[in-house]
């Protein structure tokens, strides 16, 4: 039973950066003891400060604000760079985690983010307002996410290409 939940909530953290925070899914989940059923609840949640840095996490706990919170706390402590050529990426990419397969492109200025509802959490927590995306496999939000992250994380500007290869940015 899982729940689209989205949640958009600013607040400043401990290094005055101003945090979005969205809320991408919540589930319930119950636990078999022996009198009954025992219910509690994850959430995943997205943070990023739209200028290029974004981390999710999960939290489990009896509530949902608690299970939130938890979330939120997981993703502002392990939170990724991702390297954007303005408001768009710097090339093609595909994400893979588990079943979930993402793949983005950048766009052209005033596109607009096209993507479903959890990679657009995802997109718009990093600060990336023209892309092109199609996840392509899993439709499980918990997937999609990490499969996103995965691809954000592996993208390379042509400078960091050049100075890996050793060569000027005009060679490549």
């Amino acid at each position: 039973m899982a729940e689209q939940i989205v949640n958009d909530k600013r607040y400043q953290n401990k290094n005055n950066d101003s945090l979005k925070e969205t809320v991408v899914a919540v589930n319930r989940v119950a636990k078999v003891v022996k009198g009954g059923k025992r219910f509690s609840f994850s959430a995943l949640v997205v943070v990023g400060d739209e200028a290029g840095r974004v981390g999710c996490g999960i939290g489990k706990a009896n509530e949902v604000q608690s299970a939130i919170q938890k979330g939120s706390t997981h993703a502002t402590k392990h939170m990724i760079s991702v390297k954007l050529k303005g408001v768009t990426i710097p090339h093609e990419i595909i994400g893979v985690s588990g079943s979930g397969k993402v793949l983005l492109k950048p766009a052209a200025s005033g596109t607009g983010v096209i993507a479903g509802g959890v990679v657009r959490a995802v997109l718009e927590a990093v600060g990336i307002r023209d892309i092109l995306t199609k996840s392509m496999r899993s439709s499980n939000p918990f997937n999609v996410v990490y499969a996103t992250l995965s691809a954000l994380k592996s993208l390379r500007l042509k400078e960091d290409v050049a100075k890996i290869r050793e060569k000027e940015v005009l060679e490549i």
